[in-house]
């Protein structure tokens, strides 16, 4: 057991938790998953070179027959066209999320990456075109479009800039709209053979899915049977099964978490805390997953083992490449080989480095702290990592065995070489340029009238910005210190509030003052919220709305659909480069507080800052 000693309260933490959170966070690490897929690829190499064993094992022949259901693939057929399918489900519920919750909602902040991704698949294409063109290796253009996200998120916390939240989000969005452009040209130019009746079955499938999750059916059970219905008429169809994966997860329920469902979950647990019981406990389980969307619980679900089991295992399969000095001439001497290196080592560079500098010119509102040239050729290089989806295009589209060599050697050799590209620019804006130092002492960003949210007037002497969440602490301390500095300064400063949420409570209740705000109540919001010794929930938080005259209604809806998300999360990105701490933190006339956070000491530096 271990103790921990806060605010007075003793809480125990048993051997058997700390063994598994610290486990849940190693499986979360992204240079640590870029490891196990860089082994397997290592792994595969070596086997490949050591006699045929390699070629045996995978050529081995496996599957089912029902009837007259012949479902008899290879090895490495399974690992293609089933185990990969998990891959893309994962990809797809990546994809679904952004659109639905994330980056890719917001069309000003979408506008930078989904350029940028635009230029990463259209510049590489035309490079290896141009090396390729009328030859027999001219199909696999869709070799180069594609960025590896496991490698390349990987690879950016290992040699990227170390405080630039923006960067990681920037290549994240970067390659989810990558991914829709690969799963298209995937669906559109390598399929052959198709069978409507297939096809058919596998759409009412989807709409089968569909239907389900109009109908709030939230347990998995249900769609993990009909997907595998659905993935196996899309294999029969003649279509791609993978594509199953992503279409699967496109219709998976996504949505904010609804505040209800919350509040039952924790009344539940509360009477398993009274009186422990099996029949409590399941009911306890089961409140709590279904207040979790599905979309979010599948995907927290899925993450380590795609990172240490999918995407290496296809590696395994797919990377090994006989590296005999006749097989090593033959590909460095292609025009493949050179064309896929060509396509995703510079055409991914120059296709995303050019067209972000480009549009963070003629749309100035695209420009943020570390979204800058050096930063975004670094993301670029970085993205020349295709690797999994470049293998398995390859496959799709060369059916001769001596090109596939060739086109996977151009895979292997352009992931190296993009990283090494990456290394030395990041290297080289870090010494030319070097983000400003981000230890949080000065305002991360200035203060704008227009967008943030100021209580006194907007001309005075003196500004004072806290990064804060409306939590305990914050209700029971800081709101208290913040009114003893507003009686001490009066008109001399102005007040300005942003969000540093790392609590889900907390951040329902950052929604609903910026709900609020949306209808000028953003103050009165932040007071009657702050004014609550206990835990305000969504009942509390719908009262307060009424009183204050808002309309309700919009305001339920604002906070279930995450209408104001985007400034929530810019102020949060902005306390994470400062590597602010987990509660409020002030900073004077731009410069953040030195010593206590009391009203004295406040109102001390303010005036001494003047």
């Amino acid at each position: 057991m271990r103790r921990d000693h806060r605010d007075g309260c003793t809480l125990t933490m048993p051997r058997f938790y700390r063994q598994r959170r610290a486990l849940l966070r190693a499986l979360d690490s992204e240079p640590l998953a870029a490891a196990a897929l860089a082994a397997a690829t290592l792994i595969a190499l070596v086997w490949a070179n050591l006699g045929s064993s390699y070629d045996d094992f995978w050529s081995i022949q496996a599957g089912v027959r029902i009837g007259g259901l012949d479902l008899s693939m290879s090895a490495s057929d399974w690992v293609d066209d089933a185990v990969m399918a998990v891959f893309f489900f994962s990809v797809g519920l990546d994809v679904r999320r952004e659109f639905t919750l994330g980056e890719l909602r917001d069309r000003r902040r979408a506008v930078l990456p989904v350029c940028a991704a635009l230029g990463g698949l259209v510049v590489p294409v035309l490079l290896f075109l141009a090396l390729n063109a009328g030859s027999a290796a001219a199909p696999a253009w869709g070799v180069v479009i594609s960025t590896d996200t496991a490698f390349a998120l990987g690879m950016l916390a290992l040699v990227g800039p170390r405080k630039a939240p923006r960067l990681r989000v920037f290549l994240l969005t970067l390659a989810v709209v990558d991914d829709i452009g690969a799963l298209g040209v995937i669906a559109l130019f390598y399929t052959e053979d198709l069978s409507p009746g297939w096809l058919a079955v596998a759409a009412a499938g989807l709409v089968l899915i569909w239907l389900l999750q109009r109908s709030r059916i939230w347990r998995v059970m249900p769609y993990l049977v009909v997907g595998i219905g659905v993935w196996l008429a899309m294999h029969l169809s003649g279509v791609h099964p993978t594509l199953a994966g992503v279409l699967i997860a496109l219709l998976m329920p996504v949505y904010p978490t609804r505040l209800e469902d919350v509040d039952t979950a924790s009344k539940v647990v509360h009477q398993f805390r009274q009186a422990p019981a099996a029949r409590v406990a399941r009911l306890a389980r089961w409140s709590i997953d279904r207040s979790v969307p599905m979309n979010q619980r599948l995907t927290d679900l899925l993450q380590s083992y795609v990172n240490f089991l999918v995407v290496p295992l296809f590696a395994l399969s797919n990377a090994g490449v006989p590296l005999s000095g006749q097989a090593l001439s033959a590909a460095l001497s292609s025009r493949l080989t050179w064309g896929v290196i060509a396509g995703l080592v510079l055409g991914k560079v120059l296709g995303i480095a050019g067209t972000s500098t480009l549009v963070r010119r003629l749309v100035p509102g695209t420009r943020a702290p570390s979204l800058d040239v050096p930063r975004l050729a670094g993301v670029g290089a970085l993205s020349g990592m295709g690797f999994t989806i470049s293998l398995l295009v390859v496959d799709l589209a060369l059916p001769d065995p001596a090109l596939r060599d060739e086109a996977r050697v151009g895979v292997l050799l352009a992931s190296a070489l993009a990283f090494a590209l990456s290394w030395a620019v990041f290297a080289a804006g870090n010494r030319l340029r070097p983000l400003p130092a981000p230890a949080g002492r000065t305002l991360q960003r200035e203060v704008d009238p227009e967008r943030d949210h100021i209580r006194g007037p907007v001309d005075a002497r003196t500004t004072i910005v806290v990064y804060a969440a409306l939590d305990h602490r914050y209700r029971t301390r800081t709101f208290e210190v913040e009114n003893e500095v507003r009686h001490l300064l009066g008109d001399e400063f102005r007040l300005v509030f942003r969000h540093h949420v790392t609590a889900q409570p907390d951040f329902v209740r950052a929604l609903a003052i910026e709900a609020a705000g949306a209808q000028d109540r953003f103050w009165e919001m932040h007071d009657a919220i702050s004014e609550q010794h206990g835990e305000p929930d969504a009942r509390l938080l719908r009262g307060i709305a009424g009183d204050l005259g808002l309309d309700v209604e919009r305001f339920v809806h604002d906070v279930r659909t995450y209408a104001h998300l985007g400034r929530i999360d810019d102020d949060n990105l902005d306390a994470d480069a400062a590597s602010l701490p987990d509660q409020a933190v002030f900073y004077v006339d731009g410069h953040k507080l030195e010593g206590p956070a009391n009203s004295w000491n406040i109102t001390r530096t303010a005036r001494l800052s003047r």
